[in-house]
């Protein structure tokens, strides 16, 4: 008995992992996941070195990562569903869903597989910027005067900040089976949590429950780790987005069987 329930978790494992790999492959193997990563890389790196403005590394009067945390959100905002816009979505166009419903796998592994897919694109995307942490490493008077505490803290709050927006990205795709139309719910879906419930609360329509519903967008949470500021608080709140949106995600995917 044991036996065969150890066969059973291998053979789901090893499912699972297939479509980690197949999703991984799909962004690799066609222009999706190679432009997402060298647009995003492009972007920051004009605004962060050549453009002049108060964004640029060189016209501070310190060496400090901070226009990265400050401009990466903005752009993760339409990079992030351009990447998750076809997880769900294509299967849902081309009738693969109901294939990949038959297989040994429950709907939160499947959903799993696919977010980890995004989510592992998106840090692909990330690594490269440790050449801005080496250069404004350089660049500190003297060499190395950087707070590394904020810098790291920052970097772990940005991974947070993805992650949240993958698991929305994700959710959107599930919606439609065009792929355009999800990019476009992911978008708005991340804009609103990122930025409108700070708005919401700036009309104190709620009166002692404004802060309360500040507490509830991204922005709040990212903006204090972003300082460095490494808090349970926030933490949790993020972990809590991604649960969420993996229940819609799920619940969708139930949808289809009823």
């Amino acid at each position: 008995m044991a036996g065969d329930f150890g066969k059973f978790v291998l053979q789901i494992s090893e499912h699972m992992f297939s479509l980690l790999k197949k999703e991984i492959q799909s962004f690799l193997g066609s222009l999706i996941g190679y432009i997402v990563i060298i647009v995003f890389l492009t972007i920051m790196g004009l605004i962060m070195w050549v453009f002049p403005s108060d964004y640029n590394v060189l016209n501070n009067e310190y060496a400090s990562l901070g226009p990265l945390f400050s401009l990466a959100p903005w752009v993760f905002m339409f990079l992030i569903p351009a990447v998750t816009m076809r997880l769900f979505a294509d299967e849902n166009r081309t009738g693969t869903i109901e294939l990949l419903l038959t297989k040994p796998l429950t709907d939160l592994q499947i959903i799993s597989a696919k977010y980890i897919a995004g989510f592992l694109l998106v840090l692909f995307s990330l690594l490269p910027t440790l050449v801005y942490y080496v250069t404004v490493y350089q660049l500190g008077s003297p060499v190395g005067n950087l707070d590394q505490g904020g810098t790291w803290g920052s970097y772990l709050g940005l991974l947070f900040l993805a992650s949240g927006f993958v698991s929305i990205g994700l959710f959107a795709s599930s919606l439609s089976d065009n792929q355009v139309i999800s990019f476009i719910i992911a978008v708005f879906l991340s804009f609103f949590i990122y930025i409108g419930f700070d708005f919401v609360s700036s009309l104190e329509l709620f009166g002692g429950f404004d802060l309360l519903v500040q507490k509830l967008g991204i922005s709040e949470h990212y903006g204090s780790m972003s300082r460095g500021v490494i808090d349970s608080r926030d933490a949790l709140y993020f972990l809590s987005l991604i649960a969420f949106f993996f229940m819609l995600t799920k619940l969708k995917l139930s949808a289809r069987n009823w």
